[in-house]
């Protein structure tokens, strides 16, 4: 796997998924955290998971790692339930 020009994927990791003949689920779940681990901080994770969807989803609709980017996608946009102490009332 080699550097990339996108800025979204700039390791190549999502593009090197796609052409990985026979990848299941599992492997394309340790490769998206593998990427997210490894986006630079100035890039907005969600806008980059947007965007790679987006290239990725019309070419390859059926394939394991378009899956994993939709689900990255959903968890993005799903609110987080702050618990502990201070979410209880007093």
């Amino acid at each position: 796997m080699g550097r990339s020009d996108d800025p979204n994927d700039h390791k190549g990791l999502i593009r090197e998924a796609y052409r990985i003949d026979g990848i299941t689920l599992p492997e394309c779940r340790s490769i998206f955290l593998d990427w997210a681990l490894s986006l630079p901080e100035t890039r907005n994770q969600k806008q980059a998971l947007t965007d790679l969807h987006g290239a990725y989803v019309e070419q390859a609709p059926d394939h394991p790692m378009t899956q994993v980017l939709a689900e990255g996608l959903q968890a993005t946009h799903t609110p987080k339930r702050r618990g502990g102490w201070r979410s209880r009332n007093r």
